[in-house]
C-alpha cells in the first residue's frame, strides 16, 4: 500500500524560510501535505520573514494564501525566491500540535514520510526518547515505529555532546538528520538558492519529485 501523504512540522528553530520553500515543493509535486507548527516556530518566522505565521486555527485556504505570500515582504523579499502560485488542486490539511485525534497520530495513517523543518534541539531531544507530548513528537513516534521515512533538519551551532548523543539515537532508530548545510558547488548567488539546497535534498529523502537545484554530474 502506498499513499502520498507527507506530515511536515516546523519548530522554534532558526531556518523558517527552509520549512516555507518545502511546503511549497511538497504542494507543486501534488502531494497531500499534512502540516504542524509549535507556537515557537510562529515567534521564530516572526523575527525571520518579517511575518506571521497563520495561527494555530488557521484553515488550510488562510495557509495556502500565506504561502503565495510568505517571501513578498522584508527581509525576505530580497532573498530571490521565485513567486508561488499554489496548485489550484493543492492538498493541504492543518492540525493542531495538540490534536491527537488527528490521522497522523496513528500508525493505521498511511504516509510516506514526515520532515520536521526546522528541527528545534528540544523537538530532536523529545523525538528521541520517545516523550510524544505533542502531536509533532507523537507523529514522529508513529513514523520511527511504523519504519517509515522520518527527516530530521537540525539548525544549530556548535553542537553540544548532548545533541550528537540524541541525533546517533534517532538515526539508529531508524530517522535521517539532515542538517541544514547548504553545499556552495551549485555557486548560489542569492539566499533562496541555498535554501533550495537544502529543501532538494529533503525531497530527495522522501522521494518527492524536484529540480530545485542542478545536480553535481549534470551538465545540462
Amino acid at each position: 500500500m502506498e499513499s502520498q501523504n507527507y506530515v511536515l512540522a516546523i519548530t522554534g528553530a532558526s531556518g523558517t524560510a527552509y520549512a516555507i520553500r518545502l511546503a511549497q515543493a511538497m504542494l507543486q509535486s501534488g502531494a497531500t501535505l499534512h502540516l504542524v507548527v509549535s507556537e515557537a516556530a510562529r515567534q521564530v518566522a516572526l523575527r525571520e520573514l518579517g511575518t506571521q505565521l497563520p495561527g494555530e486555527a488557521a484553515t488550510s485556504k488562510e495557509w495556502l494564501t500565506f504561502l503565495a505570500t510568505a517571501f513578498d515582504q522584508h527581509p525576505a523579499a530580497e532573498w530571490g525566491f521565485d513567486s508561488f502560485e499554489p496548485p489550484t488542486d493543492a492538498r493541504l490539511h492543518c492540525h493542531s500540535i495538540r490534536d491527537y485525534s488527528a490521522g497522523i497520530a496513528s500508525g493505521s495513517f498511511l504516509t510516506s514520510g514526515m520532515v520536521v523543518c526546522p528541527c528545534s534541539m528540544g523537538t530532536l531531544s523529545s523525538v528521541a526518547t520517545g516523550a510524544s507530548t505533542n502531536l509533532i513528537q507523537r507523529a514522529a513516534d508513529v513514523h520511527l515505529k511504523e519504519r517509515r521515512p522520518l527527516v530530521m533538519v537540525p539548525r544549530e551551532t556548535p553542537l553540544g555532546l548532548i545533541a550528537l548523543e540524541n541525533m546517533v539515537r534517532l538515526t539508529n532508530a531508524g530517522a535521517t538528520i539532515l542538517p541544514s548545510m547548504p553545499g556552495f558547488y551549485q555557486n548560489p548567488v542569492c539566499v533562496a538558492d541555498l535554501v533550495n539546497f537544502v529543501v532538494a535534498r529533503i525531497c530527495d529523502h522522501l522521494r518527492i519529485p524536484n529540480s530545485l537545484i542542478q545536480r553535481w554530474g549534470d551538465e545540462s
